[in-house]
């Protein structure tokens, strides 16, 4: 791997660049005709996910169109689960489903195999480290562990995710010994990535709004730090993004405690708590994915709300969740020539 520093390790070493890197959550995806065309290919979303070809090109395509400043793995969270043989299925406008998984479930769960199974998603990010312009980064990623307990225990996504909730509560010691596994495996697999090629990782907490602050701190900080400290214990250079959704109050302490290089913000965060957090280091987010699809005068405003308030700072330019598929690609356009400082001919 080249020895270039890209400019998001930069902002992750704790660099103020203007302009900031910019890259968005689900940036390959629905919006783009040419992603949806691929998606045909495959034949459903998980075999896009483990066909190292065509999720090589998907992860290419906002690069080529837009010129991003980092191309993200294009896989899903939930890859882990369906490598721990937990039939997980994703079924058109319905989101994903696996078989829910109970006490027994988890004390015979078994890693054994898994990093076969996961194989093509190591050889994408191979793939992309070579096939990457020079300056662009490569992100990994996975879920949290939490958030993929929220999936296991229910099956699916619920509102507020009740059933993990309720099942930690009366099953504490089954629910410490699947977040432990989960964090474990994801150690050994974003360390797979990063020893592939990418730059950097980021862990994805989808859910971890949802918890109170004891909960918070069982469910999401520690698993999270477990990670960290996993990683670092075998890549100690190694840079580490962590994106807890929905955290509000409790992001204050969150990255001093987990260890994160950077803390992914949503757009609920109010620009002047993220410049408080700013101050202990890089900060990633937050424009309301609302405002891209909205477009016009209302992303512009957003866009530049957050530049004059976290601009003069370590900042990584981001959706504060993913871009939704009713967004035009014009508007993506848009978003990263304001940001960048391009002005409309």
């Amino acid at each position: 791997m080249t020895s270039m520093r890209r400019n998001l390790v930069r902002v992750l070493d704790g660099e103020t660049l203007s302009p900031p890197p910019i890259w968005l959550m689900r940036q390959a995806g629905r919006y783009l005709p040419e992603y949806l065309e691929t998606r045909a290919q495959a034949g459903s979303f998980l075999q896009l996910c483990y066909n190292p070809e065509l999720a090589t090109e998907v992860t290419l395509q906002p690069i080529r169109r837009f010129g991003l400043d980092a191309a993200i793995l294009f896989s899903d969270i939930l890859v882990i689960p369906d490598a721990l043989k937990r039939n997980v299925r994703f079924n058109e406008g319905h989101g994903p489903v696996m078989d829910p998984i109970d006490e027994y479930g988890i004390a015979t769960l078994s890693a054994e195999s898994i990093f076969a199974h996961l194989s093509p998603v190591i050889q994408t990010v191979e793939s992309l480290r070579i096939r990457l312009p020079a300056p662009t980064a490569l992100l990994g990623f996975c879920g949290a562990p939490w958030t993929v307990a929220t999936y296991m225990v229910a099956g699916r996504a619920t509102p507020d995710q009740a059933p993990a909730r309720l099942f930690a509560y009366r099953h504490p010691e089954a629910f410490e010994r699947l977040l432990t596994l989960l964090a474990d495996v994801s150690v050994e697999y974003l360390v797979a990535q990063l020893d592939a090629g990418a730059d950097a990782v980021q862990i994805f907490d989808s859910w971890a709004g949802v918890l109170g602050e004891p909960e918070f701190e069982a469910y999401a900080v520690r698993p999270v730090a477990r990670m960290i400290k996993g990683i670092r214990a075998r890549r100690p250079s190694a840079k580490i993004i962590a994106f807890p959704k929905g955290a509000g109050l409790m992001l204050k302490e969150y990255r001093r405690r987990t260890g994160a290089d950077a803390i992914g913000l949503d757009w609920t965060v109010p620009l002047d708590f993220a410049f408080e957090l700013q101050k202990d280091g890089p900060v990633q987010g937050n424009l309301d994915p609302m405002r891209l699809a909205a477009g016009g005068s209302t992303l512009d405003e957003g866009v530049d709300a957050i530049l004059q308030r976290l601009g003069d700072g370590p900042l990584i330019f981001n959706l504060g969740h993913g871009i939704i598929p009713q967004v035009a690609p014009e508007n993506v356009q848009r978003l990263i020539d304001r940001v960048r400082g391009i002005s409309e001919s």
